[in-house]
């Protein structure tokens, strides 16, 4: 017995404009990576999960990361196209887990759009008090405060998502501008800290094997990776990037960038300050060590670097997931609104304002955890677990696209199967280890970041409500991507990059039947 299934293409819309280079996407990688917040902010979280072994974690969590780039690398020269792991996984492994790496690539982002407009209003009321500015209209402006801090922050987040509708060109050169002010002042004082610091530099900070806590260790390396989330942001782009080639160049230039940036942050703070003292001041890191090393206006310079940092991370992250969403909509698992690209802009302007929606209201429900330092340990250590779910997918699917190369071409297979898949088999039993260690690490549920229970209960959702829009795609909107096992081709790449398998073909100009057995499953890719 055969049934026959029907499927109409999307409605034609304007393509998006190819107009980005390599710089664009190493302004976007780099940007939406955030190095100076991350250093600025979140070494007081890792030194207070690994200690002084921060430069360690840091680099030990690298080498995954390295294969994963790999991977993408690879993947996008084979099959360049927005949604990336989307679907990428869902040719290589199946559309359940290709929509689920999809899903949660997107809300992670949105959870952490949220989490950065909260630092970003802080840095904003910080920068007001250093100007001599505590109150407004009776109201205290208060740094701490999550509500405060997010009010402000939803503010410039809709500033900067205009800046992301009028084109994606107009944003990655703004990027680009602010990360040179702001590496500028990280490279001026982390070597100010380097030079001047009372700690010695101790080689123990590099052994990895100093951390005797297996589970400290797990958290550490997640948060570490955490650190690293965001150079793969060019590859969102590559619909738009002149040549193919050039988004693989963006992503790993952007990433070795972030990791020197890293251990020069990580050792700088530590040769300035104490592990108590770094733990102590948390968010306030960079800041606290500007007014160390420097009197004002000088010791100002680092809180402006926080706030460029900040600013570009919340643009950067708009861009690639309504981008996303749009390879999505225009595979029918996610609704047409985020197929329709401005003829003005050739950007998705109106998926670009749901995404930033969608994050206020976020950010907004967030205003239940009642400390800055909160939100920020709780969004950082329930994302971890999300991107290293979708790393590890994505390099698995690499892995298994070329493993024809390990009998063809072992050389390549190298790049293209061995470093993935070790990447992705790293990545997943380190979540999987730290998941489990959140499930025995206390017994009963509580709203709070040092909960096991919620800091499970997160990622844990996130992933059940993917496998719910996954059905709703295929049993609902009736999904080509779940019928035919393929996603919608991505338009055109001016590249002669080289391909193991072949392009997808295009989008099917009426109706389609396919028919097949009413009990089989659906196709391998």
């Amino acid at each position: 017995m055969t049934r026959t299934v029907r499927t109409t293409p999307p409605p034609h819309h304007p393509p998006l404009r190819r107009s980005l280079g390599v710089v664009d996407g190493v302004a976007l990688a780099a940007s939406s990576t955030a190095a100076t917040t991350s250093v600025g902010i979140g070494m007081g979280a890792l030194a207070a999960t690994v200690g002084a072994q921060a430069p360690a974690i840091l680099i030990v969590a690298f080498l995954p990361i390295l294969g994963i780039a790999a991977a993408y690398a690879r993947l996008s020269r084979d099959e360049p196209n927005m949604g990336s792991g989307y679907v990428w996984v869902g040719r290589s492994l199946g559309p359940w887990l290709g929509f689920l790496t999809g899903w949660v690539t997107l809300v992670g982002t949105v959870i952490f759009m949220a989490y950065t407009s909260a630092v970003t209003g802080s840095v904003v009321l910080q920068f007001a008090g250093k100007a001599g500015l505590h109150e407004a209209a009776g109201l205290r402006l208060d740094p701490n405060s999550t509500a405060l801090s997010t009010a402000v922050g939803l503010v410039v987040l809709v500033a900067v998502t205009v800046t992301a509708v009028t084109g994606v060109r107009k944003a990655t050169r703004f990027q680009t501008w602010l990360l040179v002010f702001e590496y500028a002042v990280l490279l001026g004082f982390c070597g100010m800290a380097l030079v001047t610091g009372d700690h010695s530099f101790d080689w123990a900070w590099l052994n990895p094997f100093a951390v005797e806590d297996g589970t400290a260790f797990a958290k550490g390396l997640v948060l570490a990776v955490f650190f690293f989330w965001g150079w793969d942001a060019a590859f969102a782009v590559a619909e738009e990037t002149r040549d193919v080639r050039d988004v693989g160049r963006g992503g790993f230039i952007a990433l070795l960038t972030m990791l020197a940036l890293f251990l020069y942050g990580a050792i700088a703070f530590q040769r300035e300050l104490s592990v108590p003292e770094l733990i102590a001041e948390g968010p306030q890191g960079l800041t606290h060590l500007g007014a160390m090393l420097a009197d004002e206006p000088w010791a100002t310079l680092p809180l402006l670097a926080l706030m460029c940092s900040a600013v570009a991370s919340l643009q950067s992250s708009v861009i690639p997931t309504a981008r996303g969403l749009l390879a999505m909509g225009r595979d029918r698992t996610m609704g047409p609104v985020w197929t329709r690209v401005s003829p003005r802009f050739g950007s998705p302007a109106v998926g670009t304002v749901l995404v930033m929606s969608i994050a206020a209201a976020v950010a907004l429900l967030a205003l239940a955890i009642p400390k800055l330092n909160e939100m920020i340990l709780a969004a950082v250590n329930s994302i971890g677990l999300t991107v290293a779910l979708y790393y590890g997918l994505t390099a698995l699917a690499c892995a298994a696209r070329f493993r024809p190369l390990l009998r063809t071409a072992p050389g390549q297979a190298l790049r293209a199967v061995v470093a993935p898949g070790l990447a992705g088999i790293a990545l997943l039993g380190i979540g999987g280890y730290l998941g489990y260690s959140y499930l025995t690490q206390s017994d009963h549920f509580e709203l709070s970041p040092d909960n096991g229970w919620f800091m499970l209960t997160v990622p844990a959702a996130v992933i059940a409500s993917g496998l719910v829009m996954a059905a709703v795609a295929k049993y609902g909107r009736r999904s080509p991507y779940f019928v035919r096992g393929q996603s919608a081709a991505a338009s055109p790449v001016p590249s002669a990059a080289s391909a193991v398998s072949a392009p997808l073909p295009a989008p099917p100009t009426g109706p389609v039947e396919t028919a097949r057995p009413a009990d089989s499953q659906n196709p391998s890719h």
